[in-house]
């Protein structure tokens, strides 16, 4: 017995030991950069490693086009970073063709299995979808190191898609970048458990130096000292490698309408691929680079790329830069051919798919050059590092290496919160400008509201934007504290909106200092956040269509019974917001000649007879002429104010005067609602706001009566959402989609 406890007690000693060295390990990434393009994306990681010696060690190997002269030497700048480079491998054959692409990864393949023996790291972290990638990636899983690969799952339109998901189903662990490039992973059967939707690193640099005190000294280095801001153009083209020809032609045509634009132009260099050699011929015989309006450069640092991409007034080629970047500053950006065409884009973005002609491309110069847009962050919100760090710490080098995949694809949305410490929620902030509360609010994907704010609308312009920027910016604070992240804001108010604009055109009369307001740039700029604005109708409607009676109905109307009388129309699918964007003004649809007065100026409109304030105001003529009190109701003395709810409840005890009052109110409503069948026939009408119950039986009476025999079968129902103002908010934003085609 003695001898099976001493037994026991050395295996717990040595299994203390074993968990004791584990923990006290270092994890060794190496990291390996073939370009000027990934280490932007690379740098912000290495600087991670770099802070935390305790957890990591970090080995940079350096290949490709940072080694070769005529693509600026891009390697210097790593080591002005202070990295220590423990391999350089000149990996690239020159020649700029298909042919040459295929011996430098045949090179690289020779080259990499004696630096990577050497090394032995842990984990490769690898970036995105070049062809020297693919060659670290093969060498890599044919020597059994695990591979972590960043921007996987994306589609851009060219054979840069089948390299970037050939280096995905060779690595073992992925950071991508959206939504979307996190699905395409899945439905590529890859383990769900050991994907991380992290956001782009180089968001986390580029966020934070979005607003530097230098950046004029910048733009003058590099285009002059006359270049104002907004006033220059950033040209960045690279060849299609399925298609050169046709992307050297496009070349030209740029060159030749940003001749004709005649703004001071930044021209970057192509890379390095199949291609390359004869766009830089066309430049030069186009005499670019001595031309009075162009600068031509090989490479510019990442922090001064990014501000003269943020500054400029708009940025044309096929870069990536344009459709991911350049969305989070809102620059406008025209982005030629099929590359990139493939990729989520913020609204920024024109695309000029065929761009055959000199004039189509300066006609898109003209379009776009010197707008600005909402700031778009669908490719990271600048935390994209922290998580990649602490995913990297949860990667057990005991588990076995063979890679598995998951047939089939995954069940919807729920797929990676297995990594619940990592992920978060995907949700909007939802803001409702009432007649008497401002509200803001957290919403989910599945429209669960997880925090609300709610304050009293102050009645200037200034002392409201204040407390809108308040409230917002408590909002995104707790939103982190929460594990929600905030992709956008949705805005739901009353009045006239201009939804394209994010202006209030005409506010209704309980929101003072409230009309020819842009309310989407103070936001936008304060919160670096796209935003979407409209009528509070409207936004009911967009609830009703994501999450209740309305959901997978193809054309219906929600009504808005409260202090007015408002609504909105889904036809196909869509909402209909009118040539001058007063459609569904439903509660302005009149119902009788000579009717009360509307607070719109008009008489005999819906809104004079069945809202909460022309109830109210029956309610306190009759309680004046002392017609409103019935047994059974509170002492009307003691209250404080006469509402509609007094007039409701005399109505249920019997008082006449005050059913006849109903009685009219719901026949106006409902004569209102069977115009509305005869003029768009939705197959679905829903009541919604506080008066919607009272509602329901005289609207469904007076249709029955009155319609059409084929519009009287036309339900009727209420709503069963709380809050559809801040759900139609919300819902602009879960639901937007943003690519744009010209």
């Amino acid at each position: 017995m003695e001898l099976y406890y001493l037994r026991m007690q050395r295996m717990r000693e040595k299994t203390d030991k074993m968990e004791e060295s584990k923990a006290m390990r270092k994890l060794r990434v190496c990291v390996a950069t073939c370009n000027r393009a990934d280490y932007s994306k690379l740098a912000p990681i290495m600087f991670g490693i770099k802070a935390n010696p305790d957890e990591f060690e970090l080995e940079v190997v350096v290949l490709g086009s940072h080694l070769i002269d005529d693509y600026g030497n891009t390697f210097r700048m790593i080591e002005q970073d202070d990295f220590d480079i423990g391999s350089k491998l000149h990996t690239i054959v020159r020649g700029e063709d298909e042919a040459a692409m295929v011996e430098s990864v045949g090179l690289a393949l020779v080259k990499l299995p004696d630096v990577l023996h050497r090394l032995r790291p842990d984990v490769l972290v690898v970036h995105g979808d070049r062809f020297d990638a693919l060659a670290l990636a093969t060498a890599a899983a044919l020597m059994n190191i695990r591979i972590l690969h960043l921007e996987g799952g994306e589609v851009s339109g060219t054979i840069d898609d089948s390299i970037r998901h050939a280096i995905s189903k060779l690595a073992h662990y992925h950071a991508c970048c959206t939504r979307t490039a996190e699905q395409h992973l899945i439905a590529m059967c890859e383990d769900h458990t050991r994907i991380l939707l992290a956001g782009c690193p180089s968001y986390d640099k580029l966020l934070a130096a979005h607003h530097r005190d230098d950046y004029m000294d910048i733009i003058r280095n590099w285009l002059g000292d006359n270049v104002k801001e907004d006033n220059y153009i950033v040209a960045l083209q690279h060849p299609v490698t399925t298609d050169i020809k046709n992307s050297i032609k496009i070349y030209e045509l740029m060159l030749d309408a940003l001749i004709s634009f005649n703004k001071r132009t930044l021209v970057l260099f192509p890379n390095i691929d199949a291609g390359s050699k004869e766009m830089v011929r066309v430049m030069r015989k186009k005499g670019v680079e001595q031309h009075p309006n162009f600068r031509a450069v090989k490479h510019v640092p990442f922090e001064q790329f990014i501000q003269l991409v943020c500054h400029a007034g708009a940025m044309i080629g096929n870069s990536s830069c344009g459709v991911r970047e350049a969305g989070a500053f809102g620059t406008p950006v025209i982005n030629l051919g099929s590359r990139q065409t493939g990729r989520e884009t913020g609204e920024n973005v024109l695309h000029v798919r065929d761009a055959d002609t000199q004039n189509k491309i300066y006609h898109a110069l003209e379009l776009q050059f010197g707008k600005r847009y909402p700031c778009s962050k669908i490719y990271g919100d600048g935390n994209a590092v922290p998580r990649i760090l602490k995913f990297l710490q949860t990667i057990d080098l005991d588990e076995p290496l063979q890679k598995t995949f998951c047939f089939p694809p995954v069940k919807e949305w729920d797929i990676s919160q297995d990594i619940d410490h990592i992920l978060e929620t995907q949700s909007a902030l939802a803001v409702d400008l009432g007649g008497t509360n401002l509200r803001v609010a957290i919403v989910s994907m599945r429209g669960k509201i997880v925090k609300k704010y709610t304050q009293t609308n102050p009645k200037t312009y200034e002392a409201r934007i204040e407390l809108i920027l308040k409230m917002c910016t408590e909002a995104v604070f707790d939103a982190v504290h929460l594990n929600c992240r905030i992709l956008g804001v949705g805005v739901s108010t009353g009045g006239r909106v201009n939804p394209q604009e994010g202006v209030i055109l005409h506010s209704t009369k309980l929101i003072q200092e409230w009309s020819s307001i842009d309310i989407r740039t103070p936001i936008s700029d304060a919160l670096h956040l796209p935003i979407w604005v409209d009528n509070d109708g409207n936004c009911a409607a967009l609830a009703e269509k994501k999450f209740g009676h309305g959901k997978g109905v193809e054309n219906f109307v929600t009504i808005i019974t409260g202090t007015g009388i408002g609504g909105g129309i889904i036809q196909h699918n869509e909402l209909i917001h009118g040539s001058t964007f007063c459609a569904a003004e439903l509660g302005h649809i009149m119902v009788s000649l000579d009717g009360p007065e509307c607070m719109c100026g008009s008489r005999g409109c819906i809104e004079a007879y069945a809202s909460g304030m022309a109830l109210q105001k029956e309610a306190k003529r009759l309680h004046d002429e002392e017609l409103l009190e019935v047994e059974g109701m509170v002492d009307l003395k003691k209250a404080e104010s006469i509402s509609a709810i007094h007039l409701i409840n005399a109505a249920r005890l019997g008082n006449r005067k005050a059913e006849a009052v109903l009685r009219t109110a719901g026949m106006a409503l409902g004569v209102g609602i069977v115009n509305i069948l005869h003029m768009v026939n939705p197959s679905l009408v829903i009541l919604s706001g506080v008066l919607a119950a009272h509602y329901q039986a005289p609207v469904q009476q007076v249709i029955d009566q009155r319609a059409l025999t084929s519009a009287q079968g036309i339900q009727v129902l209420t709503s069963d959402l709380e809050e559809p103002a801040l759900l139609g908010a919300a819902s602009m934003v879960l639901d937007y989609t943003t690519r744009r085609i010209y």
